[in-house]
């Protein structure tokens, strides 16, 4: 099905003419979106695996270990989509050793942290700011506190033409609405989150997720930030009361096929192959994330029980056991700063550790040591590696 999504401005842009797209309001009305069996039965699947990860954080003894590894996995997968080489053990090993980076791109990842966590604690606050403008700017101020994005206006809505792809603006992929339109398109998308509507709630965040990339509101940032919205529109619909679902791993993984559905949208108004791609990689990263849930507890649960067993275990190396799933990755010196105890103790309850098999030694050549709870981050790291 073709449908017009929008109209052209013609605009100049370093010398170069060239034609912007200026989107229509959502929700499509001409026409309408089209519901066919198979969108039905994804949208179907899809909200039954959501329900599923809702129930399934709800039983998890200690959820916050899971957020905890979600927010970072997701940080360093959605920073790896924008071309970084940040890795996860990079970002851990960084909050293990309490140094500031000195890599820009573990610094992009730390930010984007900075900013989920600020978005995602305003939303849930009663006093907090709603999903805006005015909270995404706050958000992306944050993202782009590292050095390589304090030139790209932190917070602030572009003031200028930008362009996605290509070498210039002349051969640009797409080039999105003047920045002279954005205000009452940016008025619109608001409404599009509050306003009445009769559309499935996952519909209505695939269809914003769009609009969003397709007004590419800032400088930089907009693809980190068009999925961190994916997260916050979840909760502000009720589909997850934390932040447990992320789709940056399906789309990295797809990431042609990405880039294409939403080409498709502005160039045939290809809405329904669309949402069919973003229905199933809900669907998809539901179950996997139920899956890892699943293995994690396991892994700590197994552990657990084989350090309790030992007749050489300490009162401080079974607390140590209950920070490694939100410190997977310690040092002696980091221990004696979260326990509160003695170096010598310290020191004995990762050996008990080390003996155990729990922690493996991660780098023999550093001075003050790492340590790895092995099987855990096995799991977790699983698609971060570049």
């Amino acid at each position: 099905m073709n449908r017009s999504t929008g109209t052209y401005e013609r605009t100049s842009v370093a010398g170069e003419e060239v034609k912007a797209f200026i989107p229509f309001a959502l929700p499509p009305s001409d026409p309408p979106l089209s519901f066919d069996g198979h969108l039905k039965a994804l949208l179907a699947t899809a909200e039954e695996r959501l329900r599923i990860l809702e129930i399934a954080g709800e039983m998890i003894p200690s959820i916050d270990w899971f957020v905890y590894a979600f927010v970072r996995k997701e940080a360093v997968l959605s920073a790896q989509i924008e071309g970084t080489q940040a890795t996860l053990m990079d970002l851990l090993e960084i909050e293990a050793t309490g140094e500031l980076p000195e890599n820009a791109d573990v610094e992009e990842v730390c930010t984007y942290i900075d900013a989920l966590k600020y978005a995602w604690d305003e939303i849930e606050e009663e006093s907090g700011l709603p999903i805006s403008m005015r909270l995404l700017s706050e958000a992306h101020r944050r993202l782009l506190e590292s050095a390589a994005g304090s030139s790209k206006r932190p917070g602030e809505v572009r003031r200028s033409q930008n362009w996605i792809g290509g070498t210039r603006p002349g051969n640009a992929v797409f080039v999105p609405p003047p920045p002279h339109m954005l205000p009452s398109l940016l008025s619109d998308f608001e409404r599009a989150i509050h306003d009445e509507s009769n559309l499935p709630s996952l519909v209505r965040i695939g269809l914003l997720h769009v609009q969003f990339e397709t007004l590419h509101p800032y400088l930089d940032g907009n693809g980190r930030l068009g999925r961190l919205l994916i997260g916050l529109l979840l909760n502000h619909w009720g589909m997850v009361s934390r932040p447990l679902l992320y789709l940056s791993l399906y789309l990295k993984t797809n990431r042609q096929e990405y880039y294409r559905r939403l080409d498709a949208v502005r160039t045939e108004g290809d809405w329904e192959g669309w949402l069919a791609f973003f229905l199933e990689g809900v669907a998809t990263v539901a179950e996997a994330a139920v899956e890892t849930a699943r293995s994690l507890h396991g892994i700590v649960r197994q552990n657990r029980e084989r350090l309790i067993h030992r007749g050489d275990a300490t009162v401080i190396s079974l607390r140590l056991f209950e920070v490694l799933p939100e410190k997977p990755i310690i040092t002696v010196s980091r221990v004696v700063g979260l326990l509160s105890c003695s170096r010598p103790a310290a020191a004995k309850a990762i050996r008990v550790m080390l003996d155990a098999r729990i922690l493996v030694p991660l780098d023999e050549r550093k001075k003050d040591r790492l340590f790895i709870f092995s099987d855990y981050l096995e799991e977790l790291r699983e698609g971060t590696e570049l």
